[in-house]
């Protein structure tokens, strides 16, 4: 990029080692978004260190693949992906994906329909990997793709013990049951995880939320494609209801209004590829699965860095505002292993 190009850095995460910088700027004159991908070395937390490992869950170079094959653009016929505009690899080992500027609303500005559309669009995505096993299978799936990105990354999320329980803060925050229904989730995580193991697979985003949507005039679009691989039904769902709100981003009274319109719209868009039960027993378990670490992690670093890049509250801000997302993470855990 020209050194008298404008550019406009927008939000990401920071902590990530793989993402250098995503920048609102131009190519050639047009509207463009620059993203710069960095090989493993960055200094930052290891539990965001990018890997050479092509099927690690934080494979640094994914995304170019990604873009490169055509899978971005034709994983999830009614979900568009940005147009590349050029992939270049730089001398210092970065490489510049530049990507189209898509015009629309921004995916923090969605209403429980915005929602529950895309759920619907990914629903029908994943009925047509699972029409056709063998495109996840080992015969036929490209080596960059995430081998097994839930678990990967859920056990990957540095959760020192013991976890303070009874930290006085999150006495005051959180009630007694709520705490006990997070510690058992916790205690019973690998449980958890092995019963995701049991369920359908389908080929999976990852990281289905408000700030990787954009709606545009012809369609939702869906941003960030570094995580994709297989995965199990109801994982990108799932993710879009509870990720929704973690941050602060979204007004969290719509928490179950999203929580059920996007469930419907999932089951529809799956139709006849899954039992309806199994679909909503699916959702349940990969979201207790993908965030069994996020209250214990949370509450050891009571008094100190949040460690977040989006969410912008302070500390008793952030643990009053995830209440109703951990009680429903809780409920949804309950029924999704019984």
């Amino acid at each position: 990029m020209p050194a008298d190009t404008p550019a406009e850095s927008l939000t990401h995460n920071t902590l990530n080692g793989v993402t250098g910088g995503i920048w609102r700027t131009c190519r050639e004159g047009r509207p463009a978004v620059l993203k710069l991908l960095a090989p493993p070395g960055r200094p930052g937390p290891t539990h965001w260190a990018g890997s050479t490992d092509p099927g690690h869950w934080n494979y640094w170079r994914r995304e170019v693949e990604a873009y490169r094959s055509g899978l971005a653009a034709t994983a999830y016929p009614g979900l568009a992906a940005p147009a590349p505009l050029a992939i270049d690899d730089r001398p210092d080992g970065t490489v510049a994906l530049w990507l189209t500027d898509v015009p629309g609303r921004p995916g923090t500005t969605c209403s429980a329909a915005d929602l529950g559309e895309v759920a619907g669009r990914l629903g029908a995505g994943h009925a047509r990997w699972l029409a056709d096993p063998g495109r996840t299978g080992t015969n036929r799936t490209p080596g960059w793709l995430a081998r097994d990105w839930l678990r990967d990354y859920t056990l990957s999320r540095p959760v020192p013990e013991p976890v303070p329980w009874e930290h006085p803060v999150a006495v005051a925050a959180w009630p007694a049951s709520l705490r006990a229904g997070l510690r058992r989730l916790w205690q019973r995580r690998h449980a958890v995880l092995a019963a995701t193991d049991r369920l359908p697979r389908t080929l999976c985003h990852h990281d289905v939320w408000p700030m990787n949507l954009v709606f545009a005039d012809t369609g939702p679009v869906l941003l960030d494609w570094s995580g994709v691989g297989p995965g199990p039904i109801g994982e990108d769902a799932a993710n879009l209801v509870l990720d929704t709100f973690l941050d602060g981003l979204v007004d969290v009274a719509l928490l179950d209004e999203v929580a059920a319109i996007v469930l419907d719209g999932y089951r529809a868009g799956l139709g006849r590829a899954v039992d309806p039960a199994t679909v909503t027993r699916a959702v349940r378990l990969t979201g207790a699965a993908k965030y069994v670490w996020l209250a214990p992690l949370m509450l050891t670093r009571l008094g100190g860095p949040t460690g977040q890049t989006y969410d912008r509250r302070d500390e008793a801000e952030m643990m009053a505002g995830r209440r109703p997302v951990l009680e429903l993470l809780v409920r949804w855990a309950a029924t999704g292993l019984d």
